[in-house]
Order: C-alpha cells, then structure tokens, then sequence
C-alpha cells in the first residue's frame, strides 16, 4: 500500500508523489497538455528528488506521465506563456530537477509510454534507465519555436547518441520513434505496449532488491565519467536561452505553435 508519510513534501497541482514497497513515483499529471510542465511542477520533481536522498525507505524512483504522453515540455499555451512559462524561474527549476535526478545515490528510471519532447527529453536522458514502450518518441523541438535545448539536453544527448546525432535532434526537430532511439542508445529497452507496465514492473523490483551501496557507487562512477561537461552545458544554455526567450523569433513561434501554423523567422 502507498505510505502516507512522505513528509515535507507540500502537495502540487499537477503532480503525484507516492512510496510504497521502496519505490518513489514522482508522477507529472497534466494529462490534457500531454504532461508539460510549469516551474512548480518542476520544483516538486526536483524537491521529491532531493527528498528521496535522504529517506532510507527509498529505493528506486519511478519518474513518469499520466495518460498518453511522457512530458511536452515546458507549457506553451497562450496562458502558458503569459504567466511566465518558459522563462529565468523556469529554466531554474529544470536545471534544478536534471542536478537532483543525477546526484540521487539511487537508481532512477523513465518510464516513457509516449511523447517524451523538449525538456521532456532531458528528463528522461538524465534518469538512469530509460524504459519506453513501441508508441513512444522523442523529439527536441525547441528550434522549433526560435529556442535551443536546454535542462542539459545538450550534453545528455550528446553523451548517449553522439555529436552529430545530437545536432540532427536538435537542428532538424522530428520524432525519434522508440525503436530508432533505442539504436541510436538514448534508451535502455523498448517493450510492446500491452507489455509495457509489467515489464516496467519487473525492472523496478530488480532495482529494489538490488545492492543499493553498489548502485549509488556504480551511478556516481559513471556519471562522473561521461557527464564532466553537465555543468558548463546548463551554464550555457541557460544564459542563450535567457536571449532568446526575449526575441521576435520566439515571440513568432510561440504565437505560431498556438495558432498550429509555420513560423516565419525574421531573426
């Protein structure tokens, strides 16, 4: 059964927390806008993050989506947009979420059904396994709308699939299919859909059961090997994503993404 006592955790609009039998699923709830995110949804990732540290009845953490979809990224409706999404506390939070999942000592693992886009990607790419069904994709659509990749999409990707695999991701935004991505290296294992949440299920109860000192360990000594660029990356996508998000060409592709046309760049 869940165990209720997951203190100092205030409750968030648009997000479960839950434990039970050594698992913390951190769930994104905002269905209807295939899970995208606002700074508080992002701040409780990243609070029960950081929170998993240091309550030993934690095991592994389970991150995922509600309904159909994985993450959309940050929200980009009109009320979005206006009330700041997207912006310097936003993109704080991101990179708060993307540091705490990397220097949890226990395993995380993305459980992705479906889309996984924008810094939807990032979250997934900076768990430790990344579980996807056959419907899923992923796609880095920030050039999509006058952005660059950000939550560290730019060393994560780069990390699992290659330079130039992360460039065509980033400069050429379409979907990677789950089973393309699984070649490419940016997932862990790709299962049937009716398949997926036991196979989801099986995994977790591995991890579980595991030696979590030999994980924590395992964990570090990797990321440490083949992240050394994280930091200066969220510095400097920071500081360019500061920028554009005061351009005409975002301005144009935001208003272009909520009226489903083709921006026109001018920049």
């Amino acid at each position: 059964m869940p165990d209720s006592r997951i203190d100092k955790l205030p409750p968030v609009t648009g997000l479960c927390v839950a434990l039970a039998d050594g698992v913390l699923s951190v769930t994104i709830d905002r269905p209807q806008s295939l899970n995208s995110l606002t700074a508080s949804v992002l701040a409780g990732i990243a609070d029960a993050m950081e929170w998993a540290a240091t309550d030993p009845r934690v095991k592994v953490v389970r991150l995922g989506g509600t309904g159909r979809g994985f993450c959309s990224g940050a929200g980009m409706s009109a009320d979005d947009v206006a009330g700041g999404a997207g912006g310097t506390a936003t993109i704080t939070e991101i990179n708060r979420t993307v540091r705490a999942i990397i220097a949890l000592p226990h395993p995380v693992v993305a459980v992705v059904q479906g889309p996984a886009a924008g810094v939807g990607v990032s979250l997934a790419l900076a768990c430790d396994l990344v579980l996807t069904s056959d419907k899923a994709f992923f796609m880095l659509a920030f050039t999509k709308i006058g952005l660059m990749p950000d939550g560290g999409a730019s060393a994560l990707v780069a990390a699992a699939a290659g330079r130039i695999r992360a460039m065509r991701m980033a400069l050429l935004p379409e979907r990677l299919p789950a089973a393309e991505a699984l070649s490419w290296g940016l997932v862990s294992a790709v299962y049937p859909d009716e398949d997926f949440e036991a196979e989801v299920d099986r995994v977790l109860s591995r991890l579980v059961a595991g030696p979590a000192v030999a994980f924590a360990k395992t964990k570090n000594a990797i990321n440490a090997a083949t992240l050394t660029e994280l930091e200066p990356t969220l510095k400097r996508e920071f500081d360019g994503q500061v920028t554009l998000l005061r351009s005409p060409d975002f301005a144009e592709g935001a208003r272009a993404f909520q009226q489903r046309r083709s921006p026109v760049f001018t920049d």
